[in-house]
Parts: C-alpha cells; structure tokens; sequence
C-alpha cells in the first residue's frame, strides 16, 4: 500500500548530508538501492542523484510495525525516511560520499512500491542496448547516465552565462520554417491550413542567424534543437543540440579568439583542465598531408609520409600505375609492430579495403632489422633501403603503404592510422587535444552531379587572394571556413559568410545554380542583403559530441535522455507510428497500406 508523504519536508538529498550533520534530524527521500536483513537489524542503501545513504532499521529506534514494513522494502521501492544522522557503526565505506555516516531510522513511509525490475540499476551494467533502451526510464536511474545527463546541463548553463557575459544574446529561431534541402534530408511536417504544403524542420539554423545579422543583432547565441532525416551510422541522431552563434563585424581571428575563451572556461570549470591558448591552428591541406583526415586525432603521432619520389620509378607496378594515374603513394610507420603475426596484417589488409583500397602494402621489420615485405621482390635492395629510410623505419616497426588517388589514399590511411592507434593503445581518454583546422577548400567535384558543390554550405565567403582562381582552377579556391577539432572529431565548425551580392553571384553560378534557382531555394536571404548587410561570420558546435568527450563515453546516446536508435526509432515509445485515418484526413493525406 502507498503511503502519502503528507507533512513530510525533505531536509536535503542523499549525498547532501555532511559530518557536520551527525546528531541531527533529517528527512531523506528516494529508491531503495538494495535491502538486507541481517536479524534484528535491517540495513537499506537509499539512492536519488546526488547518490546513497546507508539507512539503519533497528528495533528500539522505530516501532514494530515500522519495523516490519522496512522488513518488506524490496529494490526500487520509493520511500520517505525521517531518522538521525550518525557515524557508522560498522566497517566505513571508502567509495561512497557518505560512507562514513549512516541515518537511524526512527519512522518509515513507503511512498510507492516496484515491480522487480527488468535489469539491476546499477553503474555500468551490462544490459543489452535494446532492452535499456526500451526501459529507458529505468536506465536513467543509473548513477553513471544521471552524471553524463548533469554534466551536459553544466555545460548548457555555462554556455549562457560565458556567451551573456560576451554581449551575446538569446534568440529562438523557428522550428517549422521552408524545405531547403542543404546536403541531408529535411524532415517534413504536413500543413493542416494549407492542404498538400509541408514545413522543414531545421537541418540547423544557418539562414536564421544570418538575417539576424542583417537585423542589427550583432550577436546572437542559441541552443538549437536540429533535425536531419539521414541513414543513421552508429553515432548520429536524427535530432541533436547545437550550440549556435553568428556575430557581425568580425573575421576569423575574432570568431576563433571568443571561442578559444569559451573552451578554456568550460574545460576548466566542468573538469578543471587547463586548455593552453592559443589552440595550435593547421591548414586544412596540412591536416590532410599529415594525418590523411581533416579532423585529427594530435594524441599520437604515427604521421603519414609521402613517398611518390622515392617510388616513382621502382619496379612494383601498383605504386608506379597510381603515380601514373595522378595518384600518390603514402604510408605510416607503426613503430614497434613488426612481429605482428601475418594474419593480423591480412586483417589490416581487409580493413583498408573497406575504405575502398584495392590493397595495402607492408615492410614488416623484425627486431633483428631483417625485413618482410608483401612486394619486396619487385624492388631492388636500394629502393627498399630508400623507402625505408624515408619512413624512418627502424628494426621492430611495421610499415603501411596505400597507393591510389589521392582522396583515397588520404581516407585509408587515416583511418588506418586511427586503427592502429586503438591496437596500440595510443588513444587516452583523459588527455584533451584541440586544433583548429582552417582554410578549407571553398568547393569539392562531385563524380555523381558532374559538377562542384559547396564543401560547407553555398553562403561561405573564399580567401579574398583566391576570388579570381573562381573563373580558372575553382577546384583551388580556399574558403574562410574553419573547424575546432578535439580528440579526432569534429565539435565544431563555421565560416566566415559572404556578404557581397557580386561574390555571391559567382558562387551561385559555380555551383550550377541559376539565378531563379536560387531565388527558389534561398531568395528570402537574398532580398534580405539587398537593403544592407553587415559582414558577419559564425560557428556551431555539437553539443552531444562535445559533452559526449567531456564525459568520456563511447556514445552520443550516453548523453541524450531519449535518444533513437539506429533505424530513428524510440523503443520506449514506439514512435514512428500510423495514424488514424481521421488525423489523415485532416491534412488531406493518404498513407499506402502497410505490407503484410
């Protein structure tokens, strides 16, 4: 039977009771962690978020029938004690807050009491995703999901604060707004008052803000709800947070300087970590020529190196035909690797395949400075001796060799490079490494539409000195785009936009748009730069992301409440769902009739 908890107060939470309470009277509520009765003394681990307090029942100190109810408290129960805090009668618990104080119970309420549940609440738990997932309500009981939940609402509240400080303010923007397709699908929302016409929700709210620009807000700030209707991979949601901002009147260094700030406050204040400033800065083509990735991981060394001279007229005809196919040839040393056994290198080999690799060639060097190579009999003794003194390979390391066109070879090696940093161990959690990676080419050649399209979006301004390359080598121009890297993701990226109509008509036309085109998709924001705009620049960070590094786990969804699984469906609540036909109606909608 449920009790009421009428003309009960709590005092405070669990883990809230200090030493300096010992003697007094408190009043705690939450779940039953676990029970056990040891004969005439029943002990109870009482939890809420803050964390646990050890309950004492004892004969003597609460009445019988109290007694007898607490005999009866079973995991997950909710219940009101009132008792007096004390010290611990019995051995002191180390890894708890409170593990050196216990409360006497001297009156018990059960407020609601718990089917058993379908998985212990408790850190860490090895439950399967799915079932987690669909008892999420219960998963977020566990101490170590409601820390990550904290942590992110610190890191929210932070943000305001630090950006309010800054001059920046507040501005909500529309979730239903118009359908403009930029590079993921728009979710769409039927209009009931304008039969057959649909609202897009917000991929982000990129054309907002820049007419809030226009609109004299000098700067703007928002935690930003965003939706993208892609094909999941293991860490996207269909809806995610960004932290949002665009200010006017600034270039690239203003943009990063408030930035850099804002990183070193929230590092320091959430995990008191030191974030030395400046952050380290690397062109986009330096990012790409050392790491093979426009977001790398600075933890580790493990470089790329380009061998295409050395190669370029030895005897082994996969790197010569990729040399004479424009391509490169590159590699990485994995210093200390080379005994791994040959099975595991075939297991690298598929790996590079999956990156669309034809291959992966390797110089394995023993401890003893013997070597075992997969193409050792095309090359004479000098090539090799070249090619590994150019990888600066020494006895015990494993040389890894892709060659292909560039891009591919880039996209393998990095990703490779990041496999054997994992294998090795090279990844500490603990340690934080920020770049910023700028200079970005403005566009990139599409082999499906046959024609360039905007590496970040078609509002992104080029490198002043790069404008006249638009009309001979489009493909070289640099764009003042840039992104905060940390750990090897991505957390953040802008640009600085373009703010000049005659600009902007070339871009457009570079990239295939005509001018009604164009007016079709974006001609609110164009009319908008027709009556005076100030330049302005802006950045986004993931928030999921970044709180997901802050908080050291594997997963976004370890720091969103309700989040979707891999096919952008809800186990807890079901959605997607049908819908009656009636709702249908309304919106003068007819669905197809769901497949047996």
């Amino acid at each position: 039977m449920a009790e009421s908890m009428q003309g009960l107060h709590r005092t405070c939470r669990c883990a809230e009771v200090t030493k300096e309470m010992i003697g007094s009277e408190v009043t705690l509520m939450g779940w039953v962690q676990k029970a056990r009765d040891k004969g005439g003394i029943i002990f109870v681990d009482l939890r809420d978020r803050s964390g646990i307090m050890q309950l004492i029942f004892e004969n003597g100190i609460i009445d019988e029938e109290g007694f007898a109810k607490a005999g009866k408290l079973r995991s997950e129960y909710v219940i009101a004690v009132v008792g007096t805090v004390a010290k611990r009668g019995g051995a002191v618990n180390a890894n708890l807050a409170t593990g050196t104080m216990e409360v006497q119970v001297r009156s018990l309420r059960v407020l609601s009491e718990s089917e058993v549940p379908p998985f212990p609440v408790e850190e860490n738990s090895k439950t399967k995703d799915e079932v987690r997932l669909k008892y999420r309500y219960l998963d977020l009981r566990r101490p170590d999901l409601q820390k990550n939940l904290m942590l992110k609402s610190k890191v929210m509240m932070l943000t305001r604060q630090f950006f309010a400080n800054e001059g920046f303010l507040e501005i909500e923007t529309p979730m239903l707004g118009k359908s403009t397709p930029e590079g993921a699908r728009d979710y769409l929302v039927p209009s009931r008052i304008h039969p057959g016409s649909f609202y897009g929700l917000p991929q982000s709210p990129q054309l907002y803000k820049q007419l809030l620009m226009c609109s004299g807000y000098d700067r703007y700030i928002q935690i930003a709800r965003c939706f993208r209707d892609e094909d999941l991979r293991a860490d996207r949601q269909p809806e995610f947070t960004q932290i949002d901002m665009e200010l006017s009147f600034v270039d690239v260094d203003d943009v990063i300087d408030v930035n850099e700030r804002f990183l070193s406050y929230l590092f320091k204040q959430v995990l008191d970590l030191d974030v030395k400033l400046p952050i380290q800065r690397i062109t986009w083509q330096e990012a790409m020529d050392r790491f093979g990735s426009d977001k790398p991981d600075m933890r580790f060394g493990m470089e790329l190196h380009d061998v295409s001279d050395i190669v370029k007229d030895c005897g082994f005809s996969v790197f010569t035909s990729a040399l004479e196919n424009g391509g490169s040839v590159r590699g990485i040393n994995a210093e200390g690797q080379g005994e791994m056994p040959r099975k595991k290198i075939d297991k690298l080999v598929e790996f590079a395949k999956g990156y669309g690799a034809k291959g992966l060639a390797y110089i394995a060097i023993a401890k003893d400075g013997t070597r075992k190579s997969s193409f050792a009999k095309f090359m004479t003794e000098q090539e090799m001796d070249a090619l590994v003194q150019a990888m600066d390979g020494k006895p015990g390391d494993l040389l890894l060799f892709a060659a292909d066109k560039k891009k591919l070879v880039y996209d393998v090696l990095g990703a490779l490079r990041l496999e054997m940093a994992r294998q090795m161990e090279l990844l500490d959690k603990n340690e934080y490494r920020f770049v910023w990676v700028t200079e970005f080419p403005l566009l990139e050649w599409s082999e499906e539409e046959n024609r360039y399209t905007a590496m970040h979006h078609p509002f992104t301004m080029p490198m002043e000195e790069d404008i006249p390359l638009l009309d001979t080598d489009p493909g070289k121009v640099r764009a003042k785009a840039y992104d905060i890297v940390l750990n090897g993701n991505e957390i953040g990226g802008g640009s600085v936009r373009i703010h000049q109509d005659d600009i902007q008509e070339r871009m457009f036309k570079e990239l295939g748009f005509t001018q009604e085109a164009a007016y079709e998709q974006f001609g609110f924001l164009l009319d908008a730069f027709k009556y005076g705009v100030p330049p302005h620049a802006g950045l986004a960070y993931g928030l999921d992301r970044l709180v997901m590094l802050m908080a050291k786990v594997d997963s976004i969804r370890d720091v969103i409440a309700f989040p979707k699984v891999k096919d952008a469906s809800c186990l807890m609540t079901k959605a997607p769902q049908r819908v009656s036909e009636a709702q249908l109606k309304e919106l003068g909608l007819e669905v197809a009739p769901e497949e047996e």
